[in-house]
């Protein structure tokens, strides 16, 4: 099990709870915020959020696109 790391200080916001949410459809920096909070207070944390997104929205379209559940839209 990897550790967990946080990304949102203010509001104890790890990277792993940025991932399930990410993976539950809010995939902006403003749709976390609503949902979990982060960067909500000093903001710090909006860059290493938005990293975390574009990397988690990679991987995840790797992972359907080998799995054959989902379908490109073009």
């Amino acid at each position: 099990m990897s550790e967990k790391m946080y990304v949102c200080i203010c509001k104890g916001i790890t990277d792993r709870q940025i991932k399930e949410a990410v993976y539950d459809g809010n995939t902006s920096v403003r749709a976390l915020r609503r949902q979990l909070g982060v960067s909500s207070q000093c903001g710090r944390c909006a860059e290493l959020t938005q990293e975390i997104i574009d990397e988690t929205m990679g991987a995840g379209v790797m992972a359907t696109a080998n799995s054959g559940l989902f379908y490109s839209a073009s």
